[in-house]
């Protein structure tokens, strides 16, 4: 019997969006048993949760323990968005040896969550404060690294800024 074949890039996008998919219906799942402020709390958990796990197979796909540097961390990262968030994150990275500023014009988780129509649509956003450290916690482990959020598209800015500070703060 012949079979079908999505091409490597389709793959990527399919998987990505599925992925997407199944974290929005978990959302909403949740939403609708405990309501927005449970449902946005347990959902910034789980997306930290697995942003450690998302690091921690970056860094294994890459054949590395851990990022070398802050400029390098921002590569994986921006490797991984670019890879396997083929659904819609746009983020411009600008990288010295101790300040990385990151600019996201588009967020497709976002997106969805206006998509969904609830009374808010800021659980991504709320999701995000969590993630970029745990991202950076896995990445460059017993170093301090802060992670401060400037502007969020979700509170009503043009865009996000993340700007992280790699060993001594602001």
């Amino acid at each position: 019997m012949e079979q079908y074949e999505i091409p490597p890039e389709r793959r990527a996008r399919l998987l990505a969006l599925l992925a997407m998919a199944w974290d929005g219906q978990w959302f909403l799942k949740v939403y609708d048993e405990y309501g927005w402020d449970a449902a946005a709390l347990l959902n910034a958990r789980v997306r930290a949760a697995f942003g450690r796990i998302e690091m921690r197979r970056m860094l294994r796909a890459l054949g590395k323990r851990t990022a070398d540097d802050l400029r390098d961390a921002c590569r994986i990262i921006q490797a991984y968005f670019r890879e396997m968030l083929a659904a819609g994150f746009e983020a411009e990275f600008i990288v010295d040896r101790k300040r990385a500023d990151v600019v996201v014009t588009r967020c497709a988780a976002l997106w969805g969550s206006r998509r969904a129509g609830l009374e808010r649509y800021d659980q991504a956003c709320i999701a995000c404060r969590e993630l970029w450290p745990a991202y950076l916690e896995v990445l460059l482990p017993d170093t301090p690294v802060e992670v401060e959020i400037r502007e969020q598209m979700g509170e009503g800015a043009p865009r996000c800024h993340i700007a992280i500070y790699y060993g001594e703060g602001p």
